[in-house]
């Protein structure tokens, strides 16, 4: 079965995917000047994506015309670069703007993506479901969750493992495969303000840390709404998939969710060498 372009489909649930939250943060929130940050953010980030789908076509190894579906895949670019062999995709997001760009440029099939809370679509209706840095953005409505970051961080936590589990399970009924990234909470560098540390602090604090770099620091934050997981969190998640760990200079800073078809793969845990112990 190969889903038309432009179905209205699910997508509160995942309406920040991280690739909509780059492209948006990059154009308003770099300061322009001091680049190497920058720079050493992208390289690196380059590198990962790069192994990651190398992670990808080695552990799923899949037929290039298997329904993929890219789920916050926006403008498909990073699908595009890196999983261009694969002929039978769609990019699912909830903005028309990127997705006009993801079916005009490279031909992809695209999702729009509505106010659902569940994905209607069959079970097992892809072989594979790609997923990356969207499920810390899965956090409940848009201004509920900004406001709860900002003012109360343990409520903001367990609501928004309340969403990322209704996300998580929407991925495991739908795909008869699945691949989801997500960045590692205890990585030293948060990924999104690039400000060491913080990330091990509740939202609210997190948050009085980000408004003072906010002055002066070359990444700036103004509508932070991620919640990030461990490795123990991301298991719950997802108890039918093998955990890998994407790691930098020895660091754990990704973990990466992986069911292989048939479902009843054995479930493993891949750890990195030399990474810290799962918290």
């Amino acid at each position: 079965m190969r889903i038309e372009p432009n179905l209205s489909m699910v997508g509160a649930e995942i309406e920040r995917g991280m690739a909509e939250q780059a492209e948006q943060h990059l154009k308003v929130g770099v300061r322009r000047g001091p680049g190497l940050l920058a720079r050493l953010q992208a390289r690196v980030a380059e590198r990962s994506r790069r192994k990651r789908a190398e992670l990808f076509f080695k552990v799923l190894d899949i037929r290039d015309d298997a329904r993929v579906l890219d789920l916050g895949g926006a403008r498909g670019v990073h699908f595009a670069r890196h999983y261009g062999r694969l002929t039978n995709v769609c990019i699912a997001d909830r903005d028309p703007a990127p997705l006009r760009h993801a079916a005009q440029t490279y031909g992809y099939q695209t999702l729009l993506l509505d106010d659902s809370a569940r994905l209607p679509l069959a079970d097992g209706a892809f072989d594979v479901i790609f997923c990356s840095s969207v499920v810390e953005h899965v956090t409940g409505p848009r201004d509920q969750a900004l406001a709860l970051f900002k003012q109360d961080g343990r409520r903001f936590a367990a609501e928004a493992l309340t969403h990322q589990t209704r996300f998580a399970n929407e991925i495991r009924r739908c795909a008869k495969a699945y691949f989801v990234q997500t960045p590692y909470r205890y990585f030293p560098i948060e990924v999104h303000c690039w400000i060491p540390f913080v990330g091990y602090l509740p939202t609210h604090l997190q948050w009085r840390v980000i408004s003072l770099f906010n002055r002066f620091w070359p990444r700036r934050i103004a509508q932070p709404d991620w919640s990030l997981l461990t490795a123990a969190q991301m298991r719950r998640l997802f108890p039918d998939a093998e955990l890998h760990r994407e790691t930098v200079f020895g660091f754990t800073k990704s973990l990466i969710a992986i069911r292989r078809a048939p479902a009843s793969s054995a479930r493993m845990q891949v750890e990195a060498p030399g990474a810290a112990a799962p918290r």
